[in-house]
């Protein structure tokens, strides 16, 4: 397959970029680290092509983007995260998530849509944070509400191309990402195993590839719940 992957520098965006090139596929992997690339680029010299660029610049992805392609996979999984304490809300960490994980992905879309094959595949990468409500996530969990709003708008667009849309939400991930967080993160799994679970999710075509299940699946039902009972529950989780 002809393959591209932004975020490809670090956490699971690496690790698929590492499997899928183990496995043989052509991949252009897209970042904003040079020097992993490079060691990439090194490892797999006739299979991997590298793109330089941030895909919250508009222009830096048509100057990469423009003459690439075309791709039976494409998965925007580049992104970020920044917590908010409530008390002191800072609209520019939320603007710079938003700009991240939600504008940049419209970015390489514009891009990128018309270069998936027919009948190939999209992937966006978003978050468990999605179902449920969660303290501190007000940026990263809008974020990735919007990106899983789009991936099932974007499904039934696509769907006379035969374009499957796939939309991610893994739970904890041992990453640079969740390196960083000072909190609890139950059922955390490494990126090996994040990237088998997507792997196989987009080889099924999945609408939606969810893990590790019993975590992804607790929060589903907690989203069913009421409202009020929600809260009750999120409140006595963080109070142990």
């Amino acid at each position: 397959m002809n393959i591209l992957l932004t975020g490809s520098s670090s956490g699971i965006g690496l690790q698929l970029a590492r499997d899928y090139l183990a496995q043989g596929h052509h991949v252009t992997c897209c970042a904003r680290n040079a020097a992993t690339l490079l060691t990439l680029q090194a490892a797999y010299p006739t299979t991997m092509r590298s793109c330089l660029f941030d895909v919250a610049d508009l222009q830096q992805c048509r100057d990469q983007l423009e003459s690439s392609g075309p791709f039976d996979l494409v998965i925007l999984n580049a992104g970020t995260c920044e917590y908010i304490d409530v008390s002191a809300f800072d609209a520019e960490s939320f603007a710079r998530v938003v700009e991240t994980n939600v504008l940049g992905v419209a970015n390489c879309l514009e891009l990128l849509l018309p270069k998936i094959e027919q009948s190939g595949s999209l992937a966006l990468m978003g978050s468990s944070s999605s179902f449920l409500p969660l303290p501190r996530a007000e940026a990263y969990g809008a974020s990735k509400a919007a990106i899983e709003y789009l991936a099932r708008t974007l499904a039934i667009g696509l769907k006379r191309r035969d374009i499957a849309v796939s939309y991610i939400a893994p739970g904890f991930v041992e990453t640079p990402l969740t390196d960083r967080n000072d909190f609890p993160m139950p059922m955390r799994v490494d990126v090996e195993f994040a990237s088998r679970r997507i792997r196989d999710g987009l080889a099924r075509r999945r609408p939606e590839i969810h893990f590790p299940k019993a975590f992804t699946w607790t929060l589903k039902l907690v989203a069913m719940l009421p409202d009020g009972l929600q809260r009750r529950l999120i409140g006595m989780a963080l109070a142990q």
